[in-house]
């Protein structure tokens, strides 16, 4: 009885997904809520995915040059009004700090809810010629963001978040820089979280506050919404300008230099469980599981099993595999369920037959398939069938992505999609923010992204049936 209630706590994602969603972030303890609304106390088995999934970025970013650095959480009030499309862009969501122990501040601090003005005030007084460019800064850090509706790892008012800022001498380097780091981020989520994503442009109205051009990775989750996974941000010289960051250029005259900024949050959790998980619960690519394997002894207190465990365990651990061992004294059929439920991606079973048979039994989280192996070939046939499984959950990802992909060539083709089919709808658009507006408006679905990849769908708008200048992915979104 105690093994089916385990998972009978979990409210099946076709019931209610959102439920499904807490349920699973609840049962398999990556959060707890706190007594400030809106914010989590993020746990042991979700801060270890985080740290591998910052390990792994971060690898990334230095290969391409990046250095750390970190930066004050307080923006001064007058600091952040000095782009004016950036603050309005943030001011909504801002909170303020108004006093310093008993006293009144003389200026208001906001609490960073991004970063750009401060980078912009750094590098004003830290470049000075050609010689001092480019600057290729990110800091790994938190913001905050005052959001009315919250739901855990996809929306929390305060959040973990890695943001680059970039400085460079020409338009085309932070252009190439602009591209180059979501070109980054669309292998990190294809390689390491098996996530399958369309990169592409963000429309003006749905670019970043400030920026010239937005470029950025959607990914389309288990429910056929879209979540947005990462963005790219081109700035132009219009941050230099408002900030005053001058070189010296070769020809010794004064230039303006050109920024990027770039970042991807704790939200990439809420990703993976959604694109992976199941009624039983998460489902973790190796690459970013804590644990890759378990090994459940069965009929523990038979003489040798624990001693085996305890074997099988080690032989894994010295080939690099994230392993360990479930001796608690729960039944098997338990730990199972536990063992699914946190998305570990292989489960040893060991018990005394097998021992005496030498070979023991691995079943995938991924599809729940069975395998028989003989203790000989264990550490092989692990470190192969995570690369198989790693592999198998992205084509998995991508087959669901692609199956939910739908094309519109009209008004009343684009409503019925999105109103019988959730997912990705492909559909040609005029250019015309009008447009835009009245989909979002009557279907609420929006524009995710103009991808790079375009396709020659039809030669008209499918809202106003004008000439058609691009091809866009629309969809509701998280």
């Amino acid at each position: 009885m105690a093994d089916k209630k385990l998972v009978e706590a979990i409210t099946s994602m076709d019931e209610d997904f959102a439920q499904w969603y807490t349920d699973v972030v609840k049962k398999a303890e990556l959060i707890d809520y706190t007594s400030v609304k809106g914010c989590m106390v993020i746990k042991p088995a979700g801060y270890a995915i985080w740290e591998l999934i910052q390990k792994q970025l971060d690898e990334r970013f230095k290969e391409t040059g990046v250095q750390n650095v970190y930066l004050p959480m307080f923006i001064p009030e007058s600091l952040l009004q000095k782009e004016k499309d950036h603050v309005e862009g943030f001011a909504p969501e801002v909170a303020w700090v108004t006093h310093g122990g008993l006293n009144p501040l003389q200026e208001r601090l906001c609490v960073r809810p991004t970063s750009e003005t401060l980078f912009c005030d750094f590098y004003k007084n830290d470049i000075h010629s050609y010689r001092d460019l480019p600057k290729v800064y990110n800091q790994w850090c938190s913001v905050v963001r005052w959001e009315k509706e919250t739901r855990p790892f996809l929306r929390s008012r305060e959040f973990l978040w890695q943001e680059g800022h970039t400085a460079h001498a020409t338009a085309k380097e932070a252009e190439e820089r602009t591209i180059q780091m979501l070109n980054v981020y669309a292998d990190f989520c294809e390689q390491v979280l098996a996530m399958p994503v369309i990169k592409g442009r963000k429309t003006d109205k749905e670019k970043f506050a400030g920026a010239e051009a937005t470029y950025t990775i959607e990914a389309l989750m288990h429910d056929g919404k879209a979540l947005q996974s990462g963005t790219s941000h081109n700035f132009g010289d219009g941050f230099a300008k408002a900030f005053g960051i001058q070189f010296t250029d070769k020809d010794n005259t004064l230039k303006y230099v050109h920024q990027t900024s770039w970042g991807m949050t704790t939200r990439l959790i809420g990703a993976i469980i959604m694109v992976h998980g199941d009624n039983s619960g998460l489902v973790l690519p190796p690459k970013v599981a804590p644990v890759q394997v378990c090994v459940i002894p069965i009929q523990q207190h038979k003489e040798g099993v624990l001693e085996k465990a305890a074997e099988l365990k080690e032989r894994l651990a010295k080939k690099g595999c994230r392993v360990k061992v479930d001796d608690s004294d729960k039944s098997p059929g338990w730990k199972f369920s536990e063992q699914e439920m946190r998305g570990i991606p292989i489960r040893v079973e060991i018990g005394p037959k097998d021992i005496a048979a030498n070979k023991c039994v691995l079943a995938r989280r991924d599809n729940g398939e069975k395998i028989e192996v003989s203790l000989d070939d264990l550490e092989e046939t692990v470190m192969n069938l995570l690369d198989v499984i790693q592999n198998d959950m992205f084509e998995r990802a991508k087959k669901h992505r692609d199956s939910h992909t739908y094309v519109a060539k009209n008004m009343e083709e684009l409503e019925n999609i999105l109103n019988e089919k959730p997912g990705f709808v492909k559909a040609m658009w005029c250019g015309d923010q009008a447009c835009e507006d009245l989909i979002k408006e009557k279907y609420s679905a929006t524009s995710r992204c103009m991808p790079f990849e375009q396709e020659q769908l039809s030669d008209t708008c499918v809202c106003c049936g004008k000439p058609a200048k691009k091809m866009v992915y629309w969809g509701r979104a998280y």
